[in-house]
């Protein structure tokens, strides 16, 4: 008997705003580039001031260790979380695509949504974005629509809301 190859699911068709790699550049210079960048620089300080003699092998050292991972994470990774994050919501499911390093896909039945919430972190506001969570009645977790422009985010609130209160389902 011939295997049935398994159907192929398509990217969702919703992306996320473009003003979103900025939000996710500037996050990682906070969160992760920033603070390698920083000790890099503070270690070469000290040793200039302390250990001169140790430069020859602590440069190359941070700069390996340190300062291109750093620049690789910055650059990176919001082009690839922006390539990857998008969404789409159906008449009987919400699909969502998420993650840059480890890339997620989930469909999940609008008869299952408990709730809607929306998050607008200091960095998100800055920029006029925010983050769509749809909470459903599974252990697979939420799907996290991120780097929305805010307008969309509350008419995907609303359009996610109508649609799981016109589905009969489980989750109430």
């Amino acid at each position: 008997m011939p295997a049935h190859p398994a159907p192929l699911l398509r990217p969702p068709r919703n992306r996320a705003h473009p003003r979103a790699r900025r939000w996710w550049t500037v996050q990682a210079l906070l969160t992760v580039s920033g603070p390698m960048l920083f000790t890099a620089l503070t270690l070469a300080v000290l040793s200039l001031l302390f250990f001169p003699g140790a430069m020859p092998w602590l440069g190359p050292l941070l700069l390996a260790a340190l300062v291109l991972p750093a620049l690789a994470y910055l650059t990176l990774m919001p082009r690839q979380r922006y390539a990857v994050h998008a969404w789409e919501l159906g008449s009987l499911a919400m699909y969502g695509a998420d993650g840059w390093f480890w890339q997620r896909r989930r469909i999940a039945p609008l008869s299952r949504v408990q709730t809607v919430d929306t998050l607008r972190g200091p960095i998100q506001r800055r920029y006029g974005l925010a983050t769509v969570t749809v909470t459903t009645a599974s252990t697979a977790g939420d799907i996290k629509i991120a780097g929305l422009a805010d307008a969309d985010a509350e008419e995907l609130s609303r359009r996610i809301a109508e649609a799981a209160q016109a589905v009969r389902g489980d989750a109430a």
